[in-house]
């Protein structure tokens, strides 16, 4: 009894398969379990059908035919794993002269996944850490990092890079030691992805990241048929940017038409440390001269913006603001240029950021000094977000690198750069996978 209910399975799973895979020219013949307790599914050719080669794709006679079979390892089935069995074929190839063995449609190259399995594992490692993947489909990490490598080279081969008006270029630090990448992104509004990673935040990297993608761009257009393809950065509008002398330098000389935005989250970050600095100078003095320390534990104070204070924060700093201090002071001028974004025309937001400049250079407070230095000198730069009608910022880089932050938590770390670069493009790089009769995730 238990024999054949065994066998009413077997023939289920075989239906199943034929009815989900649909692989031309093959048809699964039959299952079993071996000694191992894996299910084995024998595939065979459909009648007459011919081999087609592996090199070049053209169909042609049987040479031979191999004495033992060859597993790919299929998505399991109720924890059990599970095998096609098939004696591959050589071709006798005229158009390649040589005898090859023979293209099978659910395996690309000699890999021993199948490639439904392969993005069947992807799949999964978006979701999850690849270590745990691997523990709950009874696999090795290996073959989970092969499976999202073959679906991120896949991606990139048929990622379409035509229509990208706006840019982002930043840096995140992806080991300590000052060990950082140059992530460029897409931000418009349709669209937004990685579209090219490389290791530090130099000149030549971000340089070689823009011949890259200029290159890719042009080779697809060749290949849809235009003998003259038009260039890739030409038609970016729009750049967002931190003030990393590199970055600024090679966008200027590549994107030299595009508008050019340094990014509010940065400057406004500028402000921060500038408030750091100044009230703990402040703090040490008050403690040099024995006076109280009315400035201890009121950083995060300063820092915030007044609508985010806490109760208790907003009666602290209602005593602080009736002192007479450098803290205090640099503070109502870090909260006046806050009024610098509520601007809609470049103009007037640059008539009040003159203003401003000049009321921190008469305020005889360093770092604010330092801050209206470094504003004059972008001046143009950062104008540019009110002449891109504020629709592009670095709230949305700091967002995407967010991403890549918990996409390297989620598996604490990545011991080779190639895998970082592969789960990167496979979190953020929106990539096309490729496309079966049926989805088994």
């Amino acid at each position: 009894m238990n024999f054949h209910l065994i066998q009413e399975a077997m023939m289920r799973i075989v239906t199943i398969l034929n009815r989900s895979t649909k692989f031309k020219r093959f048809v699964f013949d039959s299952a079993r379990f071996d000694d191992k307790g894996r299910i084995l599914v024998s595939v065979k050719p459909r009648k007459n059908s011919k081999p087609q080669c592996s090199r070049c794709g053209s169909s042609g006679s049987t040479y031979d035919t191999a004495r033992k079979p060859r597993w790919f390892e299929f998505i399991p089935i109720w924890g059990y794993a599970v095998f096609l069995e098939h004696y591959m074929r050589r071709v006798s190839c005229q158009r390649c002269g040589a005898v090859i063995v023979e293209k099978v449609p659910w395996s690309t190259g000699k890999h021993h996944l199948t490639d439904i399995y392969r993005c069947f594992l992807a799949h999964w490692a978006k979701k999850l850490p690849w270590k745990e993947v691997a523990n709950s489909f009874h696999t090795s990490w290996d073959k989970v990092y092969a499976s999202v490598k073959y679906v991120v080279e896949y991606g990139l081969e048929h990622r379409r890079l035509d229509g990208i008006t706006a840019i982002g270029v930043d840096e995140i630090q992806y080991r300590s030691g000052h060990k950082y990448l140059t992530l460029v992104y897409q931000i418009d509004t349709h669209c937004r992805r990685l579209l090219w990673l490389g290791k530090e935040r130099t000149r030549k990297t971000l340089n070689d990241g823009l011949t890259e993608l200029e290159d890719k761009y042009r080779q697809k257009r060749i290949v849809a048929g235009e003998e003259t393809p038009a260039s890739l950065l030409h038609g970016i509008k729009f750049v967002c940017s931190d003030m990393w002398k590199a970055y600024l330098h090679v966008i200027g000389k590549r994107l030299n038409s595009a508008v050019h935005i340094l990014d509010r989250f940065h400057i406004m970050q500028h402000f921060g440390k500038a408030m750091d600095k100044v009230r703990a100078a402040e703090a040490k003095r008050l403690k040099q001269e024995g006076q109280d320390p009315v400035l201890g534990k009121t950083r995060f104070c300063f820092l915030k913006r007044k609508q985010n204070l806490t109760t208790k924060q907003r009666g602290r700093m209602s005593e602080l603001v009736k002192m007479n201090l450098r803290t205090v002071r640099a503070y109502l001028l870090k909260e006046d240029f806050q009024r610098f974004w509520e601007y809609t025309y470049a103009t007037w937001a640059g008539r009040f950021l003159d203003r401003w400049c000049e009321r921190a250079m008469r305020s005889r407070i360093d770092p604010m000094k330092d801050i209206a230095r470094m504003l004059r000198s972008h001046r143009e730069l950062i104008l540019n977000w009110f002449r891109a009608k504020k629709r592009f910022n670095g709230g949305i880089v700091e967002g995407l690198n967010l991403k890549w932050n918990l996409t390297v938590r989620k598996s604490f770390g990545f011991r080779t750069h190639e895998a970082l670069k592969t789960a990167s493009y496979h979190q953020l790089g929106e990539l096309p996978e490729p496309i079966f009769a049926h989805r088994f995730y």
